[in-house]
């Protein structure tokens, strides 16, 4: 699930002062600084009240956090365990089916959320499920470097007198 504000309005402990915005100075005060309550996109804040935010949720909901990872929390149902990975502000939760419908109603009711659906890439790999396994693959980077080594060593193979021809030099 992808959290589509999660940097945005989140409330910032520390103080945070940022110059007026070009076109929205206040006339006769130029020269004064606003002082930020809440998070702004590429504001260097706004991660850690983010995490803070979702963290205290999480928590709130009954996650346990992992003492390993502190992106990755889980909770027991019953016999049913349900894991919930953070990624940026990617949601990643899996195990029991029958909890991840209501994990994700819960969590989309406290912050606007899309669901995109099974996770086919992150981090670098691909990800695909058959027969109730889970595969992880690195082939779309494979085709990456080997096309970069091509074009490295068509460059380096090029004599030095080459020039493209292009079609606007007549």
């Amino acid at each position: 699930m992808d959290v589509k504000t999660a940097f945005l309005n989140r409330v910032i402990e520390e103080e945070v002062y940022v110059e007026q915005p070009h076109g929205f100075e206040v006339v006769g005060r130029e020269t004064h600084v606003c002082r930020l309550r809440r998070a702004l996109y590429g504001c260097k804040k706004a991660p850690r009240a983010w995490y803070s935010r979702i963290d205290t949720y999480l928590q709130h909901m009954g996650f346990m956090k992992s003492d390993v990872d502190p992106n990755l929390y889980y909770i027991v149902v019953g016999d049913d365990p349900l894991i919930l990975v953070m990624y940026v502000n990617d949601l990643f939760i899996t195990e029991a089916k029958r909890l991840i419908s209501g994990c994700k109603e819960d969590i989309s009711m406290e912050f606007e959320m899309k669901d995109v659906g099974l996770m086919h890439y992150i981090l670098g790999f691909e990800v695909w499920e058959e027969e109730g396994h889970i595969f992880l693959g690195q082939g779309k980077y494979d085709v990456d470097v080997v096309g970069s080594l091509i074009c490295i060593l068509l460059l380096t193979l090029l004599p030095c007198s080459f020039y493209p021809f292009h079609a606007n030099n007549g």
